[in-house]
């Protein structure tokens, strides 16, 4: 336990928001890694580090997936701290402290047989970057893939087998220019943004529910709007946001939002919904590790996140997202629980062990 919380600890204390921390961790985690006797390889997507390795021999092929990037924190979110059961600082609970466990549960499968570990770490999970390409796609694309992929997104010690897809769509919401003493000459663009993301809020796709999710998800992420205090604003640009549900097609939603009045896609960016087959024995044997660990019954859950799951489900790959309890990600108090996480270790290894064929 007191390896997992040291490892925990320090991959906290990379501000792996930013190009420079990310390849200071990836370099971390490889030494770490060849410090085990544990071959480790870089590849690199848009200059951020993807770390492979692979260890045991014979049986079945699982992959153990995590992301190393976090999103942008406070300085002292980087300190991480204990208090009681919570370890708490910036990624702690997505997805540092699952991905200290990862690390060390592969490290101790490296003399087993009957069962092959891989190891993929990327570090683009969080990224904006309206790209293709992504660590998890390369991932895949080089043959990295198994027979079940798992990846440690925070869970609570559930199983993810369901994702939302993410759309990110950039809009632009035109008015009418007239000075600032006489707004009610003009048609300001900022205040129609607002009108036009509430309307967005209305559309058919967002009052729709699937069996694992009450609606999609929606945001305001970000908007840019005027150019002078005196003047109205005749444009403004917005961000949205959107985790849509698995059977929703991101074009047919693109397509109503595109038909709102004044509005212009600029842009987007999407990523399918993730769904895995419920029927998987891999899902069966990583249920009855996992069951130990919970007063009643692990359950079988949605995400409301994205999931890079689907970059192993596109190529056939079985692939869940299943992590230990915490709160807050993406806050400002974000934690993971410690006693959590050392179960989290036990079920992983557990699972691996399960999986593992005599000769």
């Amino acid at each position: 336990m007191d390896e997992l919380v040291a490892l925990a600890r320090r991959l906290i204390s990379y501000d792996t928001s930013r190009p420079d921390p990310i390849h200071e961790a990836a370099g971390f985690i490889k030494g770490w890694l060849e410090a085990r006797g544990i071959e480790a390889r870089q590849d690199w997507v848009r200059d951020l580090p993807v770390t492979f390795a692979e260890v045991g021999k014979g049986g079945p092929c699982v992959v153990l997936h995590g992301h190393v990037d976090v999103v942008p924190g406070y300085p002292e979110q980087y300190e991480a701290r204990v208090e009681g059961d919570r370890l708490i600082g910036r990624g702690a609970y997505d997805m540092k402290g699952a991905l200290a466990a990862i690390l060390v549960v592969f490290a101790g499968m490296r003399d087993t047989d009957g069962v092959r570990v891989r190891l993929g770490i990327v570090a683009d999970e969080e990224s904006e970057e309206w790209d293709e390409k992504r660590g998890s796609d390369h991932l895949v694309d080089a043959g990295f893939v198994g027979d079940f992929a798992l990846t440690g997104e925070p869970t609570d010690l559930h199983i993810g087998v369901e994702a939302k897809g993410v759309l990110a769509v950039r809009l632009e919401v035109s008015g009418r220019a007239a000075h600032g003493a006489t707004p009610w000459e003009g048609d300001n663009a900022v205040l129609k943004a607002i009108d036009v993301f509430r309307s967005i809020e209305s559309l058919p796709f967002a009052r729709q529910s699937s069996e694992l999710f009450d609606r999609p998800s929606i945001n305001l992420g970000r908007i840019w709007g005027g150019d002078a205090l005196n003047k109205v604003p005749d444009r403004c640009v917005i961000d949205v946001d959107i985790r849509y549900l698995p059977g929703q097609d991101s074009a047919m939603i693109c397509k109503q939002i595109a038909e709102l009045p004044d509005v212009e896609l600029l842009g987007h960016f999407a990523r399918p919904p993730a769904s895995v087959d419920r029927d998987s024995s891999y899902l069966a044997a990583l249920h009855a590790a996992v069951a130990p660990h919970h007063t009643d019954a692990p359950m079988s859950v949605g995400r409301d996140g994205s999931s890079d799951a689907v970059s192993f489900l596109r190529a056939g790959v079985p692939a869940v997202e299943f992590g230990p309890l915490g709160a807050g990600h993406h806050g400002p108090d974000e934690w993971v629980s410690l006693s959590s996480l050392d179960s989290y270790r036990q079920a992983l290894e557990t699972f691996l062990r399960s999986l593992a064929t005599e000769d």
